[in-house]
């Protein structure tokens, strides 16, 4: 996937280049299609989710400039922008080392190079969160918000749900763990009232672990869209 300068710059400073789930991955996605990324723990699924969303907000906040044209873009609507869906409550780790740390660490390159200022926010909203954080989560949507399956249920059916009428990428994690469950019935719901608040619908992006068969995940990813399986190849 050609990212642009600053997160390629940033990606190839910390790696000796991706691993064949990630080069797949970025294929896929570039072209806009639904993908399921079935690999094993450490493969850097996750970050190939979240290194795609990133290098889109950071080209929309002004990381690369259109030089044939000297007027600013027209502001765009607040709200949230990528969703990712949770179902496990230990989200800590995997968030810091796939998106919070790639996320200062570019901003911080772009700010040393260019002198751009490119602030991605970021949010959490859990059963922990309080009244007041899931207020000002309403107040101020974050770019990127960090959710669970029946966090994002509450959401729909309240005023939040106006917050992310702008989302544009919904990436589901460990949606192994949910598919054929009842929690994965009201999830996949949930997905589907998401699309109806979107002027069109999100891309949808599953991480999981190795599952059989994988056609059953992804049909319960999609709905009633085609999602794309990139699966790692087995070793010889």
């Amino acid at each position: 996937m050609a990212f642009s300068r600053f997160v390629d710059e940033w990606f190839s400073g910390r790696f000796d280049g991706p691993t064949e789930i990630q080069r797949r991955a970025w294929e896929v996605i570039k072209r806009g299609e639904n993908a399921l990324i079935i690999a094993p723990a450490g493969s850097g699924k996750t970050l190939a989710a979240f290194l795609s969303a990133i290098d889109r907000l950071m080209m929309r906040g002004g990381g690369e400039e259109d030089e044939g044209s000297a007027e600013k873009p027209p502001a765009e609507a607040k709200g949230v922008r990528v969703l990712y869906i949770s179902p496990l409550k230990a989200l800590g780790v995997d968030v810091e080392r796939n998106l919070q740390q790639p996320l200062a660490q570019i901003s911080t390159l772009m700010l040393e190079r260019e002198g751009i200022e490119v602030g991605v926010s970021t949010g959490i909203r859990t059963g922990d969160t309080t009244p007041e954080q899931r207020r000002a989560l309403v107040r101020k949507p974050p770019d990127i918000l960090i959710t669970t399956p029946e966090s994002l249920y509450l959401m729909l059916t309240s005023k939040a749900r106006e917050t992310l009428a702008q989302v544009d990428t919904v990436i589901v994690d460990e949606i192994h763990s949910v598919a054929g469950t009842k929690r994965g019935a009201h999830l996949s719901l949930s997905l589907e009232r998401l699309d109806a608040l979107l002027a069109s619908p999100a891309q949808r992006i599953g991480l999981s672990a190795t599952v059989r068969p994988a056609e059953d995940v992804a049909r319960f990813l999609g709905g009633v869209h085609p999602v794309t399986i990139v699966e790692e190849t087995e070793p010889p």
